[in-house]
């Protein structure tokens, strides 16, 4: 019977350039994210990611078993079946799981959004994302944010297939109540920030922030009216 052993009786020849385009075991291990755990493409493994996730992003949460009930899983592992029903066309069953999650979560993506890896969305209540929207990996979006069209009467106008909602590359940050409409582009790592209304592409690794909220000193007749 054959050994799949080397044979080391034999001297090694050191003189021989070596293969790095191999990595070594050590190399593999350091690439495995998430504690040791291998993240492929099979559903229970990306459930597992999803899980890591919220645990790493959401302070508040102490345990794998907690995360389970963050409002971001079931949206997005509703998703995901939705997202194969739609593709298959069975748009109505798709319709259907989209408002259990929307009902559940408060969180309403369309079925025929596209979404990456180790998305997280915080608090989640009042998020929408369009059918033609496009998510890279690792985005992060807050509450009451809005990936959607610019409206109904531009897009009747577009060719049939074309793309209506925003695409969003690779470790975007979507602040509270932040607005992106249209088929713009924001690049890899674009901090979109609070209440910030997007109509036009963003440069990857740029900032855009809402208008701050400006205090200004109370009138008398301020002060007088609640005094009354």
């Amino acid at each position: 019977m054959l050994s799949s052993q080397p044979d080391r009786s034999q001297p090694v020849d050191r003189t021989q350039p070596i293969d790095r385009t191999q990595p070594d075991r050590k190399a593999k291990a350091a690439a495995v994210p998430f504690g040791g755990r291998r993240t492929g493409g099979g559903p229970l493994s990306r459930m597992l990611e999803d899980i890591e996730t919220t645990l790493a992003r959401d302070p508040s949460i102490t345990s794998r078993a907690e995360a389970v009930f963050h409002s971001t899983l079931p949206a997005l592992w509703i998703h995901r079946v939705a997202h194969r029903l739609y593709g298959r066309r069975h748009r109505i069953a798709a319709r259907v799981l989209t408002s259990c999650a929307r009902v559940l979560t408060g969180i309403e993506i369309h079925p025929g959004a596209r979404i990456g890896r180790r998305l997280f969305i915080d608090h989640g209540t009042g998020v929408v994302i369009g059918e033609t929207a496009v998510l890279g990996d690792d985005v992060t979006i807050y509450q009451q944010v809005t990936l959607g069209a610019v409206g109904w009467w531009r897009d009747t106008l577009r060719p049939s297939g074309d793309r209506r909602h925003p695409e969003v590359g690779d470790r975007v940050t979507l602040g509270v109540n932040a607005t992106v409409l249209g088929p713009l582009t924001i690049g890899d790592d674009a901090l979109i920030g609070a209440h910030a209304l997007v109509l036009g592409d963003v440069a990857a690794g740029s900032r855009v922030m809402g208008e701050p909220t400006v205090a200004r000193p109370r009138k008398k007749a301020d002060l007088r009216t609640d005094s009354a």
